[in-house]
């Protein structure tokens, strides 16, 4: 009886260890990468747990990414281990990366595809990474910016673009997936494709292909500094998480922050923790586990609107706090991450499916690069598709839609069926041929310099725009501007507008300085919302630089990325009754009023609410 007694005792703790922690997050993971270099420190046993108590006093962790390859350093097979069951021990999930450079500080040194040493390297790292992991992803660099003779002579009469879609798309079957499948048959092999998406088919990222090679992929949401040589805005760290999850076909794993741009503040890399989260990622993933560790707090990180009551407050963010039955001092980077992701976690619970205004992206198109992301900035909730939008009230249409062959059919057939199509000057000037049997205009290399938009206000700065030339009364322009309109000598269109069958072809006219969409006047921005919201129950009033984010289950997020407190007020249907808070529960009632719509006098009824908005902060709400 009692060897059995012992035996049931020894079976319930078996049990008990062999129950994974109950995960520290609700609604995503918050995940760990860590390189290969750190990875191969952990083999000394006082480094890994002085390190890890660091991080993990400040922050919580679901599950952490250990890196066998980085720059020709390959983490030996006992060190792995003993990393994997350190962590495995503490309650955390683990799988392997790899990042396939051969030296980052060379302008990120890829391996060459086509040489035969390269090749094998690339599957004996992908093999050696599948030995210990039954999940790995590729960091990065999994493409190629070779141009060595053996890739030169590979490429032949190919253009670099197309020769490296093929290595890549090779390389990726045969020389990691399929031999990591090979050791060990249960391993999923997933892609992490970084931020700067416009580009990816120079270097041999193919979205079009990748996601069926791989099992999964990731999304780079890294943002930092807009005005940085990638010039990404804000909202992409929101955009590009619904563009890979819509050509992944749901099977976008989460996104990837880092800690650049938080030299501009604490607030910069709050917000993309945020966007990658209120995108409905899966999981966030902290990049990287020496950045956790060093990056130490500073006051150079308090942005002068701290203390206002902004939605993330760098005092909390420091002051010492109860972990347990212990005290901590926040001193790293980790303890903001850890207040962000809480809060987007409370928030996200809330949320239903993302929706926006869907645009067209034909697969390694080029053109007006990372648009939409400005758009999104201006107050446009963006969603981007790689096929043509089917069945609904509002379609955008930039020069990433130029190369498709069939286009003038497509956009018949949504104008006829009574929906709306909202083309881009970039869109107009490259393909004049396909848009000309919707409207004849012209858009070619003539200019204009404007900065009074009317009735509309003006902007605060001269803005170069391209010229976009029609036939009188055949097509009408709805927002103009001149260098002054009002008592001037030349106006130009900023909306145009084209009666075709049932529906309307407009053309946004897109300034040669993409971030001059800022300075146009806040009425401009409320009119070109207004036209372009067909599919959704409210749009935006307000200055540029706040965003508004829409979903599914009558939720509604907007954001202030302007270093000032803005006003804004939200624009609804006639009949909407209230916003409910959903932090705080206070609710705004909304207003009913009439919109003046053309020039001719016509009204419209909406409902209302205005609002503040302090910098760099968000409200959310239900409405009804």
């Amino acid at each position: 009886m009692k060897k059995f007694k012992n035996f049931l005792l020894f079976a319930l703790l078996a049990m008990l260890v062999a129950v994974p922690a109950a995960a520290k997050h609700k609604n995503f993971k918050v995940s760990v990468y860590v390189r290969a270099f750190e990875v191969d420190k952990m083999k000394d046993t006082e480094w890994l747990e002085s390190t890890w108590k660091i991080i993990s006093s400040q922050l919580d962790v679901d599950k952490i990414y250990l890196e066998t390859h980085r720059d020709l350093l390959i983490v030996d097979d006992a060190t792995l281990e003993k990393a994997k069951k350190f962590f495995e021990k503490q309650g955390i999930e683990v799988a392997g990366g790899i990042t396939y450079t051969i030296s980052e500080p060379n302008d990120f040194e890829t391996f060459s595809y086509s040489d035969p040493e390269d090749r094998a390297m690339v599957k004996k790292i992908a093999e050696h990474t599948a030995r210990h992991f039954d999940e790995f992803l590729l960091d990065d660099f999994f493409f190629t910016s070779s141009k060595k003779d053996v890739e030169i002579d590979a490429k032949g009469d190919r253009s670099w673009t197309e020769y490296r879609l093929q290595i890549m798309n090779d390389a990726g079957r045969n020389l990691v997936v399929g031999p990591a499948k090979a050791v060990n048959p249960k391993v999923k092999v997933i892609i992490k494709y970084p931020n700067w998406y416009d580009d990816f088919q120079g270097l041999g990222f193919n979205l079009e292909d990748g996601p069926q090679i791989f099992d999964g992929v990731w999304t780079g949401t890294e943002t930092r500094d807009p005005a940085g040589n990638q010039h990404l805005q804000n909202y992409l760290s929101y955009n590009i998480m619904r563009y890979f999850e819509n050509i992944s076909g749901g099977r976008n794993g989460g996104g990837w922050v880092d800690s650049g741009g938080i030299g501009m503040s604490m607030d910069r890399y709050a917000e993309q923790l945020f966007l990658t989260a209120i995108a409905k990622g899966r999981d966030v993933m902290l990049f990287a586990y020496n950045q956790l560790l060093s990056v130490a707090l500073s006051p150079n990180y308090r942005g002068p609107w701290q203390g206002l009551g902004t939605s993330w407050s760098y005092d909390e963010m420091t002051a010492p706090f109860q972990n347990g039955k212990e005290t901590v001092t926040p001193s790293t980077m980790a303890r903001i991450a850890d207040v962000v992701l809480r809060d987007a976690d409370e928030l996200c619970g809330k949320l239903g499916n993302p929706v926006g205004i869907q645009s067209y992206k034909v697969y390694h198109a080029t053109g007006e690069e990372f648009l939409q992301n400005y758009l999104g900035m201006i107050g446009l909730p963006m969603d981007m598709y790689p096929n043509f939008p089917e069945g609904r009230k509002t379609v955008l249409l930039t020069q990433q839609a130029a190369t498709d062959p069939n286009l003038t059919e497509k956009i018949d057939k949504q104008l006829r069926s009574g929906g709306d199509v909202f083309i881009t000057t970039g869109l107009l000037k490259a393909a004049p041929e396909k848009i000309a049997p919707i409207c004849e205009l012209d858009c070619d290399d003539l200019k204009a310099i404007v900065n009074d938009f009317g009735r509309y206000g003006q902007s605060d700065k001269d803005i170069i725009i391209p010229q976009v030339r029609y036939r009188t009364n055949d097509s009408w322009e709805v927002v103009s501007a001149g260098r002054p309109l009002t008592g001037g000598v030349s106006g130009f269109p900023i909306l145009h507008r084209c009666i075709y069958s049932k529906g309307t072809m407009y053309v946004l006219t897109i300034p040669d300085d993409f971030g001059d969409l800022y300075s146009y006047p806040t009425g401009a921005l409320n009119e070109i919302r207004r036209r372009m919201s067909g599919d959704m129950d409210l749009y935006l009033e307000g200055p540029a630089k706040v965003s508004i984010f829409l979903y599914d289950n009558n939720t509604v997020i907007v954001e202030n990325f302007n270093d000032e407190p803005v006003n804004i007020s939200l624009v609804g249907k006639a009949g909407m009754k209230k916003l409910t808070d959903l932090k705080t529960g206070a609710v705004i009632n909304m207003t009913e009023s009439t919109q003046a719509v053309g020039r001719r006098g016509g009204t419209t009824p909406r409902t209302s609410a205005s609002m503040p908005l302090l910098p760099h902060s968000y409200r959310a709400f239900k409405y009804e």
